[in-house]
């Protein structure tokens, strides 16, 4: 892995987090709220089903043969 592609990465989160907070800040507290109601451990589910969905994308682009550069 090479640090052009990991900085590809970082520089595509920082996009997608900035467009949310930027076109949707009242969205975004809205979310918090709801978020800090809901109990732990349903937040650590979650956290895991996105890090699975996440894994399952990387994975889907190397098995296809998705290259940079």
């Amino acid at each position: 892995m090479n640090f052009g592609l990991i900085l590809l990465a970082l520089g595509l989160v920082f996009l997608v987090e900035g467009l949310v907070y930027a076109l949707a800040p009242s969205l975004v507290e809205q979310v918090l709220e709801a978020l800090r109601q809901m109990p732990p451990e349903a937040r650590r589910v979650m956290g895991l089903l996105a890090m699975v969905a996440g894994l399952a994308l990387i994975w889907v682009a190397h098995v296809s043969g998705t290259t940079i550069g």
